[in-house]
């Protein structure tokens, strides 16, 4: 799923939303809300802001990633892996980051087939 359009789309259709009253929702008219899905037009924070309110996972929005795990559901196990990666150097952190996403589309690609 491509953009931040589809991806606005997909999460309007998740909450069973129309158009009309995720607009309504976000303080725009349900033409704008179209053209968002369709990627003529896009968000600001405001809106995105009052949506967020009725369950629109933001984050999934703007990057296509899901959400991550709330602060208060970690293990000490997570907390520790969280400190050992922020102590590595940017470069390789930022590897890690890759082959993670890269593992992540690949074993969600493997679910949809």
């Amino acid at each position: 799923m491509d953009g931040i359009g589809s991806r606005l789309r997909s999460e309007r259709k998740r909450l069973e939303l129309s158009q009309h009253e995720m607009g309504a929702v976000g303080g725009i008219e349900a033409n704008a809300q179209g053209l968002y899905e369709r990627g003529k037009r896009f968000p600001n924070a405001g809106y995105l802001s009052l949506i967020a309110k009725v369950g629109v996972d933001i984050l999934f929005v703007i990057t296509g990633t899901r959400k991550v795990k709330a602060i208060d559901t970690m293990t000490d196990g997570d907390t520790k892996l969280l400190s050992e990666l922020d102590g590595l150097p940017d470069e390789v952190q930022q590897d890690i980051k890759r082959l993670i996403s890269t593992l992540f589309h690949s074993d969600d690609a493997l679910r949809r087939s």
